[in-house]
């Protein structure tokens, strides 16, 4: 456990990052654009930015996306804390390429842009970002997935549930993450859906949600009913496949794996619904965001990345009752006082 939350570890000694935490008043002011307000990561990361907002003094202003893929409003809201004079920016991007320009409009007016768990592309496209290892959440699961099937992983039939058709960096990263954990060459490192193995049945996306994961789950059970896998972008669309399968009774012979590590998600490993998840901490993102934000409206001091990586890793740990020889992971019970939502 210690070594998987190493980067847990590293970012909870950022606190440097902020100086002086006590005394401010309200004429810094930042803003929050999440992909959505009602999925439960992006609740959390809301909670950590306005605990963090309000022992800093700073004034905070949310914004989200209608639905998860929602672009114009992120534009939208970019354009606001524009012309609010906002200090920083700590965005969730739904769509990571179309969002650069309105992300460059706001650098050149002297905003301070954070991407928070999904890097914009290109990644420096932002001033910083904070986030889990995506590849490495991916990478966890799928190693775990391999090394569950054993002799079997030579003949799985993998469905993959993501999240976009603009296939955002978070989505792309966990994809490609996975299939390499699992032992699978990917073709394209940068998008997802060009490989070639056989084992693959095909991929659907689920607007990361429930009922997207159920849909995605029933349309690639139509190509093949006997798929034994599925790779999962998070733990709602879990559900909804989950649920999927339990329809056509195959709910207890499916190995589900995916990424987040919210109370409910974990609490579906207790209930058999997942096999493992990679748990990530948006608290603590956000958090570090708003600091990060003090820190440049005082000194002019932009975050620096984690040593050897292009962004601050804010780390990642795996969850499971089933651990398995060569991947290092926590129990329900240590995901459990670890996770959110």
């Amino acid at each position: 456990m210690t070594k998987l939350l190493t980067g847990t570890a590293i970012a909870l000694t950022a606190a440097a990052l902020a100086s002086g935490a006590s005394a401010a008043s309200h004429s810094i002011s930042a803003c929050l654009i999440t992909k959505t307000d009602t999925n439960p990561f992006f609740v959390k990361m809301k909670e950590g930015a306005t605990a963090k907002a309000e022992e800093l003094g700073i004034e905070l202003k949310s914004f989200a996306g209608k639905i998860d893929g929602d672009h114009e409003t992120q534009v939208q809201a970019i354009e606001t804390c524009i012309a609010d004079g906002a200090k920083g920016i700590l965005l969730t991007a739904s769509d990571t390429s179309s969002i650069v320009p309105a992300v460059q409009q706001a650098r050149d007016a002297g905003i301070l842009v954070i991407a928070l768990d999904t890097p914009l592309s290109p990644i420096d496209a932002a001033d910083a970002t904070f986030a889990t290892d995506n590849f490495l959440a991916g990478e966890l699961i799928g190693k775990w997935a391999a090394a569950k099937l054993g002799d079997d992983a030579a003949d799985a039939k993998i469905g993959m549930l993501d999240l976009a058709v603009s296939q955002p960096t978070v989505g792309v990263l966990r994809d490609q993450g996975f299939l390499t954990g699992f032992g699978i060459d990917v073709m394209d490192a940068s998008k997802w859906g060009d490989e070639t193995d056989p084992r693959i049945v095909g991929n659907d996306v689920t607007q990361g949600n429930e009922e997207g994961g159920r849909r995605a789950m029933e349309n690639l059970l139509a190509q093949d009913p006997f798929i034994n896998v599925v790779y999962t972008i998070n733990e709602p669309a879990a559900a909804g496949a989950y649920e999927a399968l339990k329809a056509i009774g195959r709910e207890n012979d499916v190995l589900i794996v995916s990424v987040d590590g919210g109370c409910p998600g974990v609490q579906n490993i207790a209930d058999g619904v997942i096999g493992a998840t990679s748990q990530q901490y948006p608290l603590m993102m956000a958090s570090l965001g708003i600091e990060a934000i003090k820190k440049w409206a005082d000194e002019g001091v932009k975050p620096e990345p984690t040593e050897g990586k292009d962004f601050f890793d804010t780390g990642v740990a795996l969850v499971t009752d089933e651990p398995v020889e060569g991947v290092e992971s926590i129990s329900v019970k240590e995901g459990l006082d670890l996770c959110w939502g």
